[in-house]
C-alpha cells in the first residue's frame, strides 16, 4: 500500500471529504488530493510535522505513515545508529528467515502478496 492509498483509506473510514480533513491539518484540500493520487513533485511531499497532524486527525499509527511516506521513524534511526551491525546483518536476511526472527521475539510477521505462509 502507497502513502497516498492510506491516507485516502483513512479518511473514507471516517467519512470525511478531503476539504474536512484538509481543514483539520491545515493543508489546501488540492494539496491532499495530490498527496492521496500520488501526484506530488518531489518538494511537494509530506513533512513530518505534516505526517504527525495526519495521524493525530486519523487516529493512525504515525510510524505506519512514517513508513509507508518512505521516512524513517525517529525511533529506528536511533535505533540503528546504536546498532549498525545488527541492522546490516537485518537487511541480508530473507523474508523467511526474518520472520522467525520476529515470531522469536513475539512479533507477528505481516503477510505479504504472493507469499505462502
Amino acid at each position: 500500500m502507497t502513502f497516498g492509498k492510506r491516507v485516502r483509506q483513512l479518511r473514507h473510514a471516517k467519512e470525511w471529504s478531503l476539504r474536512d480533513l484538509a481543514e483539520k491539518v491545515a493543508v489546501g484540500f488540492t494539496y491532499l488530493s495530490r498527496v492521496e493520487n500520488e501526484r506530488l513533485n518531489f518538494g511537494d511531499y509530506p513533512s513530518d510535522a505534516l505526517i504527525h497532524r495526519l495521524a493525530d486527525a486519523l487516529e493512525a499509527d504515525e510510524e505506519e505513515l512514517l513508513i509507508l511516506a518512505k521516512r524513517i521513524p525517529e525511533p529506528v534511526k536511533k535505533r540503528v545508529l546504536q546498532r549498525p551491525d545488527a541492522f546490516r546483518a537485518f537487511a541480508g536476511c530473507d523474508d523467511q528467515t526474518l520472520d522467525k526472527l520476529m515470531t522469536q521475539i513475539g512479533q507477528s510477521p505481516v503477510p505479504r502478496k504472493g507469499r505462502k505462509r
